[in-house]
């Protein structure tokens, strides 16, 4: 890793760091926090008319992909005290993509609402913010958005190739696909309990571009993290420099006053979404970035999305749009900055990063190494973007596809819809041998949205049946108001909004219907007349709420819909200015 540091004009003097006006006052309340500070070990050479800064570590024991977290603080804390600042550990909410049930999603703007707490509370100058599981990425850089002070994203890195049989495995993506193989009865059970060893062999986030790897590069591209970092393995010595240089650096932007606000700007997010389209996102990726710009007062849209898609090829031949790489092969090609480095006509250079330099500053110099892993724009993986949104009266505020990953046939596709109310409802019969389904029916999930799941649970990539997966069938049309995992693939239209819980479009299909998706047209439409959607929807009795006390409470009656980020509505830029700092009585 190279990393690319410019020192931006000194701002600030001791005596104006925020931290003095915890420790000092020659007052009683200055005494306290002397004294406890003291308590601790600590002695006045570690404070005075330094940083403080405060490094929110979301590892846990139930969180895999952060299992290195326990470890790599300390590298933190040595950068941080090599550059004259004083580094204090916080636990933040450990948000772990594979254990919280019903999904990580439902907890995202906890974390983020954890985040921006701890750093206005403490008494910190500056905050390291690590993350890399999926939801934590946009979750510590929302919640540190609305703070305020000088941050750095340290990206916890993909883990190692997955490993069974002598085939490279990828998380996520060959997980689904041999699942399928198994159910088909191709896959041993022998062979099943194997590949359960093989695929996640290190600590580090899916090593497929899921949203994991999207959302670190996302961090990268609106400069929130050193320049080429995003992509470093988790086990890699290059990490653990990142790490330390991550808590150097810090320390220079609380100096500089380099703030979130002058680096996450309209512009910044721009090229947020031009670097996703390249790499092949997850669709996850709209509903996060929407959230994060809309906390720095950017308004970026689903059309923001769907323009750069029209213009943007993909790039990044990492699965499961690619063919075959994974992001340890992405880094060693050159990482985001080889890619950037091939978008540059397309790129807004002038945005200023972590790194005290500008966007163009920081890529220039940048190679690829491989032109197969990162596609010259003349031989891209994918002509258009990885994503492209749709509408149409069953999703008039919108609904998201992956081309770039499905089989190119359901591009333009007209079939019979097969309706399930519930995941339950649809695990319960997607293995009989009597479905009545062919391979043109387009299975529909609904009441799996923001309110719906609750949480928008990853479950838009609904299984193919069982009879059809015998019969050799790997892809067919799905829509649902669910997300799917980054990982995951296939023809899946997804963010269906608004919700058929809140009586969306969605919530008036019945099995039979014929639904006509037309992706490059962007139009979805349900094959009903205005006067029958009117009276199906005249007919429709809104469901139960899920919680009556509690976050769920809290969530269930503010959180918006996935055009609109699912972000709780008050927490948004424009629902009032920030609160004062806080009184030290």
């Amino acid at each position: 890793m190279t990393v690319h540091v410019a020192k931006l004009e000194q701002r600030k003097q001791p005596g104006e760091l925020r931290s003095a006006r915890w420790f000092a006052p020659d007052d009683l309340r200055g005494f306290g926090h002397r004294s406890r500070l003291l308590q601790m070990g600590y002695s006045p050479s570690d404070w005075v008319d330094k940083p403080v800064i405060a490094i929110l570590n979301t590892w846990s024991d139930t969180n895999p992909c952060h299992g290195h977290f326990k470890t790599r603080v300390a590298d933190v804390k040595r950068g941080v005290l090599q550059a004259g600042g004083f580094p204090i550990e916080l636990p933040a909410l450990s948000v772990s993509e594979t254990f919280l049930k019903p999904t990580s999603m439902l907890y995202r703007n906890m974390l983020a609402m954890d985040a921006e707490e701890m750093i206005r509370a403490h008494p910190v100058d500056g905050v390291i913010l690590m993350g890399g599981c999926d939801k934590s990425t946009p979750a510590l850089l929302m919640g540190a958005t609305s703070a305020g002070l000088p941050a750095i994203f340290v990206p916890a890195g993909p883990m190692l190739r997955g490993n069974w049989q002598g085939k490279e495995l990828g998380s996520g993506s060959d997980a689904w696909k041999y699942w399928d193989e198994r159910r088909a009865g191709n896959i041993s059970v022998a062979d099943w309990s194997e590949m359960e060893g093989g695929i996640a062999r290190s600590a580090g986030h899916c090593m497929t571009l899921g949203t994991a790897s999207t959302m670190t590069a996302i961090a990268e591209s609106i400069g929130m993290s050193l320049s080429g970092s995003s992509s470093i393995p988790a086990t890699d010595s290059a990490h653990i420099r990142m790490c330390a240089e991550a808590g150097r650096r810090i320390v220079g932007m609380v100096w500089e006053d380099l703030v979130p606000s002058r680096i996450q700007t309209r512009k910044a997010f721009e090229n947020a979404v031009t670097v996703a389209m390249a790499m092949g996102c997850s669709t996850n990726a709209i509903i996060h970035l929407i959230a994060q710009a809309r906390r720095a007062g950017a308004d970026i849209s689903l059309d923001d999305f769907d323009a750069a898609s029209r213009r943007t090829p993909v790039l990044a031949n990492i699965r499961p749009s690619g063919e075959r790489y994974l992001m340890e092969d992405f880094y060693f090609a050159g990482g985001l900055r080889g890619l950037m480095s091939r978008l540059v006509d397309q790129l807004h250079l002038d945005c200023l990063t972590v790194d005290g330099a500008t966007l163009g500053q920081v890529i220039t110099g940048a190679r690829v190494y491989n032109d197969d892993v990162i596609r010259p724009r003349d031989n891209p993986v994918y002509a258009e973007g990885a994503l492209a949104v749709l509408r149409g009266n069953l999703a008039p505020d919108g609904c998201v596809i992956k081309p770039s990953a499905c089989d190119k046939r359901f591009l333009r596709h007209t079939g019979p819809a097969l309706v399930f109310d519930s995941y339950p409802e649809m695990k319960a019969v997607i293995d009989r041998d009597d479905l009545d389904v062919t391979p043109d029916h387009v299975l529909i999930l609904r009441n799996a949205g923001p309110l719906g799941g609750p949480g928008m649970p990853e479950w838009g990539m609904l299984p193919i049946p069982r009879k059809l997966v015998r019969q050799g069938v790997r892809d067919m049309m799905r829509i649902s108001d669910a997300r799917m995992s980054g990982t995951s693939y296939g023809a899946c239209i997804l963010h269906v909004a608004p919700e058929s819980y809140i009586g969306g479009p969605l919530a008036l299909v019945r099995t039979g219907d014929l639904i006509c998706v037309d992706v490059a047209a962007r139009s979805i439409r349900l094959e009903i007349s205005d006067e029958e959607m009117a009276a199906r929807r005249q007919a429709w009795q809104p469901p139960a709420r899920h919680y009556e006390r509690g976050y769920g409470w809290i969530y269930s009656r503010h959180v918006q819909q996935a055009n609109e980020g699912c972000d709780f509505d008050f927490l948004r830029a424009q629902f009032g200015a920030n609160p004062p700092e806080p009184a030290i009585f």
